[in-house]
């Protein structure tokens, strides 16, 4: 059968993560139920990662098999056409046999924005954490250097759902970040992570304990010590998901 990639973007604000819930909506059920009509089979997506709720992608990416011998475009029209408009379908190709969207990946780029001012935007609220006072940028890029290279980040490791534990028993969590950047522009600092893996919630907690570093409550050279600890319980709280957008998947 042939084996179908699809980079896609998505606004997360109203689903219920990535992966297929019942009775809820989420963005592979309703990626699934689409192909499905136009295969006239079932299809299952899998996906290069699970987006928690409220969570964005500019670049997610996918894989499914199928029967049907549609063409790429053929694909990509008949999706988007189908797909509410919060869902769109960049890119869609033929891939080998072997490739699989999940494990065939090399690495994932996340992006997370915040908006340094006391009050929330009206546009564009849905994609951006607002934070006040005056976050110390200087502070956190020295903070976030100790995060650079392999390390275990068990202390920056959401707490897994009950749905998950059977998978995740046993695996490691040591992952290597590549990248890791914090920009500003005006008032809104944009942190940028590159990394080959990450686990549950580890941008968002790397996130919001750079934040609590930035406010001054964390000395930057605490960062250290948290990866010692190996403990969740030591790191800063989650920052919400609808500043987190997944940028790209790498191959």
């Amino acid at each position: 059968m042939p084996n179908i990639k699809l980079v896609i973007e998505y606004d997360g604000s109203r689903y219920h993560g990535w992966q297929r819930q019942p009775n809820l909506p989420t963005l592979q059920g309703t990626i699934e139920d689409a192909a499905a009509k136009i295969a006239g089979e079932p299809i299952t997506v899998i996906g290069a990662g699970r987006t928690d709720a409220g969570v964005h992608a500019e670049g997610q990416a996918a894989h499914f098999k199928t029967r049907a011998r549609l063409q790429p475009r053929e694909w990509q029209s008949a999706l988007n056409s189908l797909l509410p408009e919060d869902i769109v379908i960049r890119d869609v190709r033929n891939v080998p046999d072997r490739f699989h969207a999940r494990y065939s990946a090399i690495g994932k780029i996340y992006r997370y924005r915040i908006l340094n001012r006391r009050h929330a935007p009206a546009i564009g609220r849905q994609y951006i954490w607002t934070v006040y006072p005056a976050l110390n940028i200087r502070r956190m890029r020295s903070a976030a250097r100790a995060l650079l290279g392999r390390r275990d980040f068990r202390s920056f490791q959401g707490t897994d759902k009950s749905a998950d534990r059977k998978e995740k028993k046993g695996r490691t969590a040591i992952c290597t970040i590549r990248r890791l950047v914090l920009t500003r522009e005006e008032q809104t600092l944009c942190i940028t992570i590159e990394a080959d893996r990450f686990l549950q919630q580890m941008v968002r907690t790397i996130v919001g304990t750079l934040v609590e570093v930035g406010r001054g409550r964390r000395d930057p050279g605490e960062m250290k010590t948290l990866i010692q600890k190996k403990d969740r319980r030591f790191s800063g709280p989650t920052a919400p998901p609808r500043g987190l957008c997944l940028v790209k998947v790498l191959y």
